[in-house]
């Protein structure tokens, strides 16, 4: 998997427990294009410290041009900010 750790425009959803989990999300090309990615099944959900920064890491699966892949994301809790973290 490739590091990318680019931000990301997250559309997701927090349940009654606080939960979150991420639906879809936009993300430029090289080209300034914005491409919509639907997110397809969360695999696992975990919680870690970078650099002393608490954040959610997300091992997700999408069907990207028919082809089925598999990425992390990352939500960083103190910012709020999504990232495509690994691809």
């Amino acid at each position: 998997m490739k590091i990318l750790m680019r931000p990301v425009d997250m559309i997701c959803y927090t349940t009654k427990d606080g939960a979150i989990s991420p639906i879809k999300f936009r993300i430029s090309d090289d080209q300034k294009e914005n491409r919509v990615i639907r997110i397809d099944r969360i695999i696992s959900r975990k919680e870690e410290k970078l650099a002393g920064n608490r954040m959610l890491v997300f091992t997700v699966q999408s069907v990207i041009n028919g082809i089925e892949c598999l990425y992390e994301m990352k939500y960083e809790i103190s910012t709020c900010k999504w990232f495509l973290y690994k691809i």
